[in-house]
């Protein structure tokens, strides 16, 4: 069976599971009582279950389970299959670390500490950043600084995606636009354990935007944001930043721009004003274009615009063909629904 049969049945597989299980945890969250209630911050109006993170768990590691139970790890060098269930195990530990936060709202400075915790275990197990690019140098090895620059790296995928996941349906539709970039730049690359995992991952988001997109039925919660997180920042390790080439190394970055440049922009602006970074606010991008004006799905579709184009841009710096005729694609649906936005504010 060819290898890329694999990465379909995981992506099918994924959003199967979680367009079926996903009313089932609808009804145990409202059951339990375990709500999201609406206040001054949040924009949804009437309570809703956060637990749609534990469908996009189980379509995940269930598609990944019977991958590997068809033979589809046996194509992989033995470090390669050791990274997916390094990444696995990983991600099941962030999915629990947010899961307690939604059901018992662990403090800022606990989830913090244990999401550092397991991001060094992660690097034990090789989900490691060995070098850095420098436009003009080359590649630095890093070293024991490869252990810290993990941790953010980790870290601070897992918090940019939970910040991002403010508007019906935004983290679940940037993480699978972002989840299928990787997972074709992965397979060019011919880094095929890599591309299993996106695949999955990207099955699962888009299967729950059939209950997430606005209006939402259910949120994913920070089980599902967690999850999503450290899935998305491992695949980026595994599957390109270990691949030592300049335009490798930076593709992950590029990617997963959006919600990058959304936490570093709020965590300066509120140090600047002399705030904890991890005060929550309305300044994220999501916040700001809703007071300026647009609607709540035009502000989601112009963030999965943006989340596209720089996916494209990146599939032309890695060289995949055509990759230049989907950036131009992708650059006119962003002037699009950019100029769609401009009217709306006007």
């Amino acid at each position: 069976m060819p290898a890329q049969i694999y990465h379909l049945i995981a992506f099918l597989l994924a959003a199967v599971v979680v367009l079926w299980t996903t009313p089932d945890v609808k009804n145990i969250g409202i059951k339990s009582g375990r709500l999201d209630k609406p206040d001054d911050r949040k924009v949804h109006q009437r309570p809703m279950v956060r637990l749609g993170g534990v469908s996009i768990f189980a379509g995940t590691i269930i598609s990944l389970l019977v991958v590997w139970w068809l033979g589809g790890f046996g194509f992989l060098p033995a470090d390669k299959e050791w990274q997916i269930w390094g990444v696995t195990l990983g991600g099941l530990a962030f999915f629990l670390i947010g899961l307690a936060d939604d059901l018992f709202n662990l403090s800022p400075s606990v989830r913090l500490l244990i999401q550092t915790l397991v991001a060094a275990c992660a690097w034990k197990a090789g989900v490691s950043i060995d070098f850095l690019s420098i436009p003009t140098g080359g590649l630095i090895h890093l070293g024991w600084l490869s252990l810290p620059i993990t941790i953010i790296w980790l870290v601070g995928m897992v918090n940019a995606i939970n910040w991002i996941d403010g508007l019906d349906g935004l983290a679940a539709g940037v993480s699978g636009i972002a989840a299928m970039v990787m997972l074709i730049v992965a397979l060019f690359m011919q880094q095929p354990g890599a591309a299993l995992i996106a695949a999955a991952l990207s099955g699962a988001t888009f299967g729950f935007l059939r209950y997430n997109f606005n209006p939402a039925q259910i949120f994913m919660g920070d089980g599902g944001s967690y999850f999503i997180g450290f899935t998305l920042a491992s695949v980026g390790v595994i599957g390109l930043v270990k691949i030592p080439a300049v335009t490798a190394v930076l593709l992950p970055y590029l990617i997963l721009a959006v919600p990058i440049v959304d936490m570093s922009t709020v965590i300066l602006g509120r140090i600047s004003q002399g705030k904890s970074p991890f005060l929550a606010d309305k300044t994220h991008l999501h916040h700001r274009l809703l007071e300026a004006g647009l609607s709540h799905r035009l502000t989601v579709l112009f963030i999965y615009s943006l989340t596209l184009w720089v996916g494209s841009l990146a599939l032309a710096i890695a060289g995949i063909p055509s990759g230049t005729v989907y950036a131009c694609g992708s650059t006119s649906l962003l002037s699009y629904t950019s100029w769609r936005a401009w009217r709306r504010v006007r």
